[in-house]
């Protein structure tokens, strides 16, 4: 059959189909991506990043634009995993569980487009089934790849009407939180973990200011939430150095030990560097540890950029010796699940045996922290979890062992518009619902506990 004259020569305007192909290639790349990585993080508990970064080397390079919509898609998907695997499920013959992985994924991914991000129902369900069909091992199953799509995409109300957040987190984490904060307040703690994450940052000086000229709110505890979605380096003041990113519960440990000119301090587990700047932009002689040496670079990188000094030790903080110090930041390595707003594959990648072996190791840090103490000399403890092995509990068993080391309280002064969340110990207990807004996205911070010593005798 010979073409038309409208399909040798288009009339001018309109696109030949081919020229459509590097668009919608584009389109593809992304997805396969998305779905690549997100079988990486829930099979081999792969970070979100790493996850990325290892399916990204087995594909084309994407831009910057479709890389970011690659892990836009990532993230949601793993913040509500939960109900989308319900959904697919209600609609599967066989559930989710027993489907071909690459086909879980790609219909994990796609339902996530649909039912939170507002793409398009074309452009999510044919991708899909584009994806599907390009993978000899699933290309049969194309035709149940659109069905069910289809299916989501029309039902899309109805799944939103009964979403329950506490369903998109594991089963045995929400357990857990319903025995230590009730199930009310799990219930808010999960409905916050489930919104976009705040931005805020740290300014080594004038936060009036800076809120004013980034159009920020300043926060009562003189952190700044920014607003806009604009990239972070073209922002005023950061090629200057003149504030930091650092979610505004992470910037409350520093301030807690209060450090002076001339003080010796140390910074045990201290990369990527945020608490580090804030110690050394007290004028202390800051001690910065830590064991990896790749990220204690990225702390380097931050100081340079900020015009802050510190000394760099790449050694394990648990054995390190030296000097005593008159105050010690000590932010231990933790299951990390106050942070699971930013980062969603915490929630999927963790178990309570990381949480019993993280406490372990966090009451050697502390044992051996005590030890690096003067007499009157301070130390804070803190953790991005929620649990309370790697909390209340851990300060607890702490005191029981070092009679040397007594709790000083935390003032409703020094953690303003956080009165509720000190303890009957004084102790600082933060939790994600905290710092509601009218905009979501503008509210609540970081799960955290933090607990201030003091060396006594």
């Amino acid at each position: 059959m010979k073409p038309t004259p409208s399909q040798r020569n288009p009339a001018p305007g309109r696109p030949r189909e081919r020229a459509a192909a590097p668009e919608a290639d584009r389109a593809l790349a992304s997805r396969r991506l998305a779905a690549s990585a997100f079988r990486r993080v829930l099979e081999k508990g792969a970070a979100l990043d790493d996850a990325l970064a290892e399916a990204g080397a087995r594909l084309p390079a994407l831009d910057e634009r479709d890389a970011r919509l690659a892990r836009s898609i990532l993230t949601v998907a793993l913040k509500r995993l939960g109900t989308l695997r319900q959904a697919l499920d209600v609609c599967l013959k066989t559930p989710l569980a027993q489907s071909p992985p690459d086909l879980a994924a790609i219909l994990t991914t796609a339902a996530a487009q649909l039912l939170f991000m507002g793409v398009p129902d074309h452009a999510a369900v044919d991708s899909a089934v584009a994806l599907t069909r390009a993978d000899r091992r699933i290309a049969g199953l194309s035709g149940v790849a659109n069905a069910v799509l289809r299916r989501i995409a029309a039902e899309r109300k109805a799944i939103l009407d009964r979403h329950d957040p506490c369903a998109d987190l594991p089963g045995w984490l929400i357990q857990r939180w319903r025995l230590a904060y009730g199930p009310e307040r799990t219930a808010r703690i999960a409905a916050a973990l489930g919104q976009e994450p705040t931005l805020d940052i740290t300014p080594l000086s004038d936060p009036e200011g800076w809120a004013e000229r980034l159009g920020g709110r300043l926060l009562p505890t003189r952190s700044i939430r920014l607003i806009s979605h604009d990239p972070v380096p073209a922002l005023p003041g950061y090629a200057d150095g003149a504030w930091f990113v650092q979610d505004a519960a992470a910037a409350i440990p520093a301030r807690l030990l209060d450090t002076k000119p001339g003080e010796r301090v140390l910074d045990l587990c201290a990369a990527p560097g945020g608490k580090t700047a804030q110690l050394a932009a007290t004028g202390a002689a800051v001690t910065a540890i830590d064991r990896s040496s790749a990220r204690l670079g990225r702390l380097r990188q931050n100081l340079a950029r900020l015009g802050l000094k510190a000394d760099i030790i790449a050694a394990d903080a648990a054995a390190w010796a030296g000097e005593p110090a008159d105050a010690i930041l000590l932010d231990a390595p933790c299951a990390s699940t106050g942070t699971i707003r930013r980062h969603p594959d915490v929630a999927w990648t963790k178990t309570e045996t990381d949480i019993a072996s993280l406490a372990a190791l966090q009451a050697r840090l502390l044992d051996h922290a005590a030890g690096l103490l003067k007499p009157g000399g301070r130390l804070v403890y803190s953790t991005c979890s929620l649990e309370p092995e790697e909390g209340e509990r851990q300060i607890e068993t702490l005191l029981e062992r070092r009679r040397d080391l007594a709790l000083d309280a935390v003032l409703p002064a020094e953690a303003p518009a956080l009165g509720a969340a000190i303890d009957e110990r004084g102790a600082l207990r933060i939790t994600p619902d905290l710092w509601p807004a009218e905009e979501a996205r503008l509210s609540g911070l970081d799960g955290f506990y933090a607990a201030r010593l003091r060396r006594v005798g």
